[in-house]
């Protein structure tokens, strides 16, 4: 006979994990199954930090991102553990919203600066600007390793028992509101050391990141997920310049940006300034992913560092990786359909969203809806 819980999360990053934190803060019975070791490298959660940017214009994304910063804190709380510092970013460049965002950012509680590109400069020094410059002061850098063991051990103070080593083979919908899930433990190798079980629930809530196709793609019309490897690299730092978070934008046909592969973001990390090119990686199996860097993008990124950051040694750096799961139009899926709820698309802005994702996977198990723009139905999918 199979086991039976009231709700399953299938995937431990971090949407899965601040589902299971809901969830069960709501007193669900929960049971999060993840295929791989908390800090394993092939989750998209893994690594240090992520850039809390609020550089939005639509109102879905800036009413979840005032939403958000007291749900950090109340896991900050909970967990006793720093998430959240308030550095502030810049962005600057051919910045396509900064008109939008400047004006629309203080109604949301968020305050914000325009500078020239020497007063910039003056502010931080280890730092080239070009054109005006857009600073928001509330913004930051999340802990990101922090934050994911802060939401599973809040998780589990509430009730959610976690597996990791647990890796879902299938999901069978058995009815509107059942569901079973097949899962085997797997070794660090990802090799099965025993037997399949079968659980069920009422709800399997479905955070997989670039497995989601995989496992789901049958019983969901789901929208191209495209799977990319994303290098982001440390560089080290020169000098004691402070550092804020970034998003330098190209010029299309500047002669200036010859050579970039798009966006650049950054910001501190650790003792250095971490830079990478914005969803700029090769599309990639995530089973037989490639772990060896691209050389042009790491000559492309080192080239940006020696003329954009002189506060940082474009010779001496730790490279970095992680994959990207993207949508077609770069919004979130986070919706129902029968006993399956899906969170998914979330790479590349998705990570300051976390606990505002979490609390809207739970409202689906619970019958509530999530906003539109987020749904599974292609002409709902409307920015405002």
């Amino acid at each position: 006979m199979a086991t039976r819980v009231d709700v399953i999360v299938v995937g431990g990053g971090a949407m899965g994990s601040a589902a299971a934190w809901h969830l069960a803060g709501r007193g669900h019975d929960v049971l999060l199954l993840e295929r791989f070791a908390p800090d394993s490298p092939r989750r998209a959660s893994h690594g240090e930090s992520r850039n809390f940017n609020p550089g939005y214009v639509d109102q879905t994304y800036l009413g979840m991102l005032r939403e958000s910063l007291p749900l950090w804190r109340e896991l900050e709380a909970e967990s006793g553990l720093t998430l959240l510092e308030r550095n502030g970013i810049v962005h600057h460049g051919a910045y396509p919203d900064l008109d939008g965002a400047a004006e629309r950012l203080p109604r949301f509680g968020f305050e914000v600066e325009r500078l020239a590109p020497d007063e910039a400069a003056d502010r931080w020094p280890g730092m080239r600007f070009d054109r005006e410059v857009l600073h928001i002061p509330d913004a930051g850098r999340l802990r990101a390793a922090s934050a994911l063991s802060a939401l599973q051990g809040s998780a589990v103070r509430h009730g959610a028992v976690i597996r990791h080593h647990a890796k879902v083979q299938r999901i069978r919908v058995l009815g509107d509101d059942r569901a079973a899930v097949e899962v085997v433990p797997v070794d660090d190798d990802d090799e099965v050391t025993g037997a399949v079980e079968s659980v069920e629930a009422s709800s399997v809530v479905v955070a997989t990141g670039a497995w989601t196709s995989r496992l789901v793609g049958r019983l969901v019309s789901l929208p191209s997920l495209v799977v990319t490897r994303e290098q982001p690299m440390v560089f080290d730092a020169v000098g004691t310049a402070r550092w804020p978070g970034f998003n330098h934008w190209p010029e299309e046909g500047g002669r200036r940006y010859r050579g970039w592969r798009g966006v650049v973001y950054g910001g501190p990390e650790g003792g250095g300034v971490k830079a990478g090119w914005n969803a700029a990686g090769r599309v990639v199996d995530p089973d037989s992913l490639n772990p060896r860097p691209d050389p042009r993008q790491r000559v492309a990124l080192q080239r940006y560092v020696r003329e954009w950051l002189p506060g940082a040694d474009p010779d001496v750096f730790v490279e970095d990786g992680c994959t990207y799961t993207t949508t077609p139009d770069s919004n979130f899926i986070v919706d129902r359909i029968g006993p399956l709820v899906v969170g998914a698309g979330f790479s590349g802005h998705g990570f300051k969203f976390t606990p505002v994702v979490g609390r809207l996977l739970a409202d689906l198990v619970e019958g509530r809806r999530a906003p539109a723009l987020f749904s599974l139905r292609a002409e709902q999918r409307v920015a405002s």
